[in-house]
C-alpha cells in the first residue's frame, strides 16, 4: 500500500495557480478578450509533469518515466484519444449550419410568444446532438439576439436560455468531450451513464422551461422573426442520437454520422471533396489540445498516485465525508472546485478522474453514477462562472450583435444550471443508490 503523502498533490496546486493565475491577470488585470482561453493548457500541464518529475528523488527519472507510461498504458485512455478524434472529424464533415436550420424551423412553427422557450428547447437539442455547448451558443445566440431586438423580450433572458440548453445538451451528448472523459475515466457504458444522467437533467430541464414560459408571458411581443432552412442536414445528427440511446458502439455511431454527413453534404453541393477532406482534418485537429490534455494528464496523476498524494487525498475525504451519499458529494465538490479552477470541464474531469475511480471504491458508489456524478456537477460550475467560455463566447456574440448583456445580468437567467444542481441533491439524498459490486479496500 502507498504511503499517503500530501506533498505529492503539488503538481496539481503548480497547475492551478499557473492557470488560474495567469487567467485572472489576462482576463481581469490585462483586459485581454477570453483572457483565459489565450492561456496555453498544455503548457501549463508540461510544467506541472515537470515539478512532479522533480518530487521523490529516491526514484529515478527512467523509473518516473516507465510510471508515466504505465499510466498511458490504459485501455480507456486510447479509447478516449479515439472517440476525441473521431467526434472532431465528425462535427468537421456535418458543419455546424443544420443548427441554425433547426431554430429557424421551430421559430416559424410556434407563435413569437414561445421563442425564448424555443430558443431553450433548439439549445438543448443542437447541443446533445453537437456535443459542444460552446458551439450551441456561438450559433444560436445571435439568433437570440434577434428575437429580444425584434419581439421585445429581455436580452439576458434570451441569452441564458441559450447557455441553459447548451449545458443541457453539454452533459447528455454521446459526443460530448465531457461524457467521453467521463465514461471511459470510470470504465462505463456512454448508454447507462446517459440514462443516469437524464433521470436528473430532465426534470431540471422541465422546470427551467415551465419558469422560461411564465416569464416569456409578461413580455410586450412586438413581433417574430424568419429565415429560409433546411432539414435535411440534420440527419446525420439525428442517427448519432438515436445510435447512441440504442446503445451501439460510439466509434461506429460516429462513422455512420460521418459517412451520411459526407454523403448529404456531396449529393447536395454543399462542399466539393476536396473540401470535405479539408473540414475532416481540421475537425480531427481541433480535438488535438483535449487529446493532450488526456495524455499529460494521466501521466501526471501515475507520479502522483505512485508519490502517495491519492493515498492523502482518499484519507481527507475518508475524515471529511462520511457514507455513501456524502461521499457523492465529496466527489461533485471535487470536480467543481477542479472546474472553477480551470474553467474547463473537460479538463476538471480528466483531472478528477483517476481519484475519483478510487473515492467511489472506497465509498461503494457505482461506476455509472460516478461518471453522471462528475460530467453533472462540472456542467453545473462551468454553466455559471462568469469566466467561462460558454459566458464570454455569449457576451461576445451578443457585443457582435451590437447588443449589451454583462455575465452578472445573464447569470439571474441561467434557469437551467441552478435547477440541475437542485436535482442532483435531490437525487443523492433522496433517491436510493443501488449497491455496486465493488468491494471497500
Amino acid at each position: 500500500m502507498t504511503k499517503s503523502n500530501p506533498m505529492a498533490l503539488l503538481p496539481i496546486g503548480v497547475f492551478v495557480a499557473v492557470y488560474l493565475g495567469l487567467g485572472v491577470i489576462f482576463e481581469y488585470v490585462m483586459h485581454i478578450p477570453m483572457g483565459f482561453y489565450n492561456i496555453p493548457i498544455v503548457v501549463a500541464f508540461l510544467i506541472s509533469i515537470f515539478v512532479g518529475l522533480l518530487q521523490n528523488r529516491k526514484v529515478s527519472l527512467d523509473e518516473k518515466l516507465d510510471i508515466m507510461a504505465h499510466g498511458l498504458a490504459d485501455r480507456n485512455i486510447i479509447t478516449m484519444l479515439l472517440i476525441f478524434v473521431t467526434a472532431g472529424v465528425f462535427v468537421g464533415v456535418v458543419g455546424r449550419s443544420s443548427a441554425e436550420s433547426v431554430a429557424y424551423c421551430m421559430l416559424s412553427i410556434f407563435p413569437p410568444k414561445f421563442a425564448v422557450a424555443i430558443l431553450f428547447v433548439v439549445s438543448c437539442f443542437v447541443s446533445t446532438a453537437m456535443g459542444t455547448s460552446v458551439g450551441t451558443i456561438t450559433l444560436i445566440t445571435p439568433i437570440a439576439c434577434a428575437v429580444a431586438q425584434t419581439s421585445g423580450f429581455s436580452l439576458p433572458l434570451c441569452v441564458g436560455s441559450v447557455m441553459g440548453g447548451a449545458m443541457f445538451g453539454d452533459n447528455l451528448s454521446f459526443i460530448s468531450d465531457t461524457t467521453i472523459a467521463a465514461c471511459n475515466g470510470q470504465g462505463v457504458e456512454m448508454k447507462d451513464k446517459f440514462r443516469e444522467n437524464f433521470r436528473i437533467a430532465l426534470p431540471a430541464a422541465m422546470v427551467a422551461l415551465i419558469i422560461i414560459l411564465v416569464v416569456s408571458m409578461r413580455s410586450d411581443i412586438q413581433g417574430s422573426i424568419s429565415k429560409d432552412y433546411s432539414l435535411l442536414e440534420i440527419l446525420p445528427y439525428i442517427l448519432v442520437l438515436i445510435g447512441g440511446i440504442v446503445g451501439i458502439n460510439v466509434l461506429v455511431v460516429l462513422l455512420v454520422g460521418i459517412i451520411s454527413g459526407a454523403v448529404i453534404v456531396i449529393a447536395t453541393g454543399k462542399l466539393t471533396a476536396f473540401e470535405l477532406v479539408g473540414n475532416m482534418g481540421s475537425g480531427a485537429a481541433g480535438m488535438f489540445e483535449t487529446c493532450m490534455v488526456a495524455v499529460f494528464v494521466a501521466a501526471m496523476c501515475a507520479v502522483i498516485r505512485e508519490n502517495g498524494g491519492f493515498e492523502a487525498l482518499l484519507n481527507g475525504v475518508r475524515k471529511t465525508f462520511r457514507g455513501n451519499k456524502n461521499g457523492q458529494l465529496g466527489i461533485g465538490l471535487l470536480v467543481g472546485v477542479m472546474d472553477i479552477a480551470t474553467a474547463n470541464n473537460t479538463v476538471a474531469i480528466v483531472m478528477a478522474n483517476p481519484i475519483v475511480k478510487e473515492i467511489s471504491e472506497d465509498y461503494e458508489i457505482t461506476p455509472k453514477k460516478t461518471a453522471s456524478l462528475l460530467d453533472t456537477f462540472s456542467c453545473v460550475m462551468q454553466g455559471i462562472i462568469p469566466y467561462g467560455a460558454q459566458m464570454l463566447v455569449a457576451i461576445a456574440a451578443v457585443d457582435k450583435m451590437g447588443g449589451k448583456a454583462s455575465a452578472f445580468e445573464i447569470i439571474p437567467n441561467l434557469y437551467y444550471p441552478f435547477l440541475l444542481l437542485i436535482s442532483l441533491l435531490v437525487f443523492i439524498y433522496i433517491v436510493p443508490e443501488k449497491k455496486s459490486n465493488r468491494k471497500i479496500n
